[in-house]
């Protein structure tokens, strides 16, 4: 019998070419799908083909990142093949004739990383069979913990989103937080910790969702997308604490999400605060 190339039996490889074959297709888009065994970060490596002119629809997918980070330079660690970890690469603001979508707004990309939220939280649900909410802006928690984080960043006159999702992480492989506790598909309890049908789940539904929102013309609202983001959002309604990015902080009810993608708080005082980019801390 040959060699299998891995020793973990539970953490097959994917593979570029099934992938590939399902989810490249004319008129899709998907443009091309690289599986990479080891990389410092996919979003760096996304960000690298959209300098050199790569067209939308990369996606770069590593098996293990040794670089990779999330908001605020954080550190995102995860044991060979044991999660997903990939970055998309999107041109919202040029128009596509072909498939008769207009650009995108400037200030409408903000809803990118949201609307990586989504697609991300329905594939959990439908693939793993566990129940999935979105902390604002960035993180899909389980049971109240983090199983994923995504981190959009501008490239040039594109855009690249990244996901990482801890799949068949055990509970000792999980990293130590400071904030909220991490887990996994795994540890919850999942009914499937396949990455290859979660992976395909997750891009047909980034797919559909980005299609209508180009559609919309970066329309949140119109698209469906505002909706839905309220309805997977575990912020809405809790008591909150939000670092703001110059150093400042809020303490209040995060009473909504608004058409533009920002959290609405409401303060003791009863100011209402729209917040476009902070840490949330959910207070218990």
């Amino acid at each position: 019998m040959a060699a299998s190339g891995y020793t973990d039996l539970d953490r097959p490889p994917l593979s570029e070419r099934a992938l590939t074959r399902a989810l490249v297709q004319p008129g899709g888009l998907w443009s091309r799908i690289e599986v990479r065994a080891e990389t410092g970060s996919t979003n760096a490596d996304a960000a690298a083909a959209a300098r050199d002119g790569a067209a939308e629809g990369l996606v770069v997918v590593a098996e293990r990142q040794v670089a990779g980070r999330g908001r605020r330079d954080r550190q995102w660690v995860s044991p060979a093949r044991a999660g997903l970890t990939l970055s998309v690469l999107l041109r919202p603001g040029a128009a596509d004739p072909a498939r008769d979508w207009p650009a995108a707004a400037p200030g409408a990309v903000g809803w990118l990383p949201l609307l990586a939220g989504v697609a991300l939280a329905g594939a959990v649900s439908r693939v793993a069979g566990v129940e999935a909410a979105l902390k604002w802006p960035n993180d899909l928690l389980v049971d109240d913990r983090k199983c994923a984080g995504i981190l959009a960043e501008v490239a040039g006159d594109a855009i690249v989103v990244g996901i990482g999702l801890n799949v068949s992480t055990r509970a000792e492989e999980l990293p130590e937080t400071t904030g909220v506790p991490a887990t996994s598909l795994r540890v919850a309890g999942a009914e499937n910790f396949d990455r290859d049908p979660l992976l395909r789940a997750l891009l047909r539904g980034l797919e559909r969702w980005y299609g209508g929102w180009r559609e919309a013309a970066g329309d949140a609202e119109m698209c469906g997308l505002l909706g839905e983001y309220r309805r997977r959002c575990a912020t809405i309604g809790r008591a909150v604490r939000v670092l703001l990015p110059g150093g400042g902080e809020l303490t209040g009810e995060a009473t909504t999400v608004d058409r533009d993608g920002r959290l609405v708080v409401r303060t003791v005082d009863g100011a209402e605060h729209r917040v476009s980019a902070g840490d949330v801390l959910h207070v218990r």
